[in-house]
């Protein structure tokens, strides 16, 4: 048999494994993708033609109606622009504490061994066990005694609380898969542990830094359970809450568009966010996995 009758009877084996491959990516890109176009679609329709039924997948005619009905004062506007601000509050300063105190432990259990560090690296872990539902009344009125009910700080502190623990875990294995090597160089130089984590070992380990943050950030942007339960001002509501509410409508309607304009909104920090830093995020994510 000639090279060429062999190279043709190969084809079809490479081909067909690609073609599936493209296939099954594609139709789960079109599953994904489906519900934000949905979203999309319903925000651009003019009132009229969001309201109807059965709704349509494509819009007639492209307008920004609900866009302006959803920040005029016709729908709370100045309300919505607020309780966006709370959300961007909210979510940045539980990032930033996140990461602040999750770079400090990590790195303590990555690099600094003592008596137990092991015992409390796992009970650390443990704490994903326990359904946030379930310590809502305790943290309810531990936040009454130190005045921090109805407050955003007191909301910012709850969600730092809840997601320390994975933080850790990503910065202990960004900072455990790094060579001890850099810090010990880094030591004989004359640095100090702190200065060693900060100048030489924190910016190797970016994509840890980078995979909290990011983590932290979406989960706490679309938080909805503790919003609702630990604010009580509607000046102080975050986005979720804020749409829960514009979902109710006046008098049992639903105004769609603007509520899909709102759902919108609240989609387009993340997708931009995470498209920005889409490579930092899986490589500290797949830190230490083949450690």
């Amino acid at each position: 048999m000639t090279t060429s009758a062999v190279a043709r009877r190969a084809a079809p084996r490479r081909t067909v494994p690609r073609a599936a491959w493209w296939i099954a990516n594609l139709s789960l890109a079109a599953l994904f993708l489906y519900p934000f176009w949905v979203v999309v679609s319903q925000s651009i329709k003019t009132p009229a033609e969001a309201a109807a039924a059965p709704p349509t997948l494509f819009p007639a005619s492209f307008s920004l109606a609900n866009f302006t009905k959803l920040f005029s004062n016709e729908n709370g506007g100045a309300g919505f622009m607020m309780q966006l601000g709370n959300s961007v509050l909210v979510s940045v300063g539980a990032t930033l504490l996140t990461i602040f105190l999750s770079t400090l432990a990590g790195y303590g259990f990555a690099r600094l061994r003592f008596r137990g560090s092991s015992l409390l690296f796992f009970a650390t872990l443990a704490t994903f066990m326990i359904p946030f539902q379930a310590v809502i009344t305790p943290l309810y009125l531990v936040l009454h005694q130190i005045g921090l009910t109805n407050s955003l700080l007191g909301l910012m502190l709850v969600y730092t609380t809840f997601h320390l623990p994975f933080g850790i875990f990503l910065m202990r294995n960004s900072f455990a898969a790094l060579p001890a090597s850099i810090e010990e160089a880094a030591l004989v130089d004359g640095c100090s542990l702190f200065r060693a984590m900060i100048r030489v070992l924190l910016p190797v380990a970016i994509p840890g830094v980078i995979s909290t943050a990011l983590f932290t950030f979406f989960a706490s942007w679309n938080e909805f359970f503790a919003a609702l339960i630990l604010i009580t001002d509607q000046s102080k509501y975050t986005l979720p809450v804020a749409l829960s509410l514009l979902s109710s409508g006046t008098f049992g309607t639903l105004d769609w568009g603007a509520l899909q304009s709102g759902v919108a909104v609240t989609i387009i920090p993340c997708i931009v966010i995470y498209i920005l830093l889409q490579k930092y995020y899986v490589g500290g994510m797949l830190t230490g996995a083949t450690k």
